[in-house]
């Protein structure tokens, strides 16, 4: 039982991505992403954020949440660079709301998808079934 005390966890390092071959240093090289998993306490706070509640006949007050708002607001978080939450980033990109920045930089589709895909697995979210079933429960 010590094994699952407090602190003794493997601590999980930063990893590193190529999401976009657009966006390339000095040397031409692709950039990395660098990401890292967030805790299941604020995936939760996303999980109620992206929740909403309505009123459906018959059935009463049905819950259903975003899933594609979720997906990407755990992107966000578990995203450590680029920061797209930055100020500076919201600003050039004339919006407040840190997914449409990351929307406006990964502007082609598949940049998009594969950053959200590598959120996920990250996460232990190894597919879209899974976020679904979460979605459910």
């Amino acid at each position: 039982m010590s094994a699952f005390l407090p602190g003794a966890a493997v601590e999980i390092e930063e990893v590193k991505e190529i999401i976009s071959y657009r966006y390339k240093d000095a040397k031409g090289n692709p950039i990395p992403f660098r990401f890292k998993p967030i805790s299941t306490e604020r995936i939760e706070e996303l999980e109620k954020e992206c929740t909403t509640y309505k009123k459906v006949k018959g059935q009463g007050r049905v819950r259903e949440l975003d899933t594609q708002r979720f997906a990407a607001r755990m992107a966000i978080e578990t995203t450590v660079y680029p920061d797209f939450k930055s100020k500076m980033l919201r600003q050039k990109y004339n919006t407040q709301d840190p997914v449409e920045v990351a929307k406006k930089v990964l502007s082609v589709g598949g940049e998009y998808t594969r950053w959200i895909e590598k959120a996920n697995d990250l996460n232990g979210f190894g597919d879209d079934e899974t976020l679904e079933e979460m979605a459910k429960n």
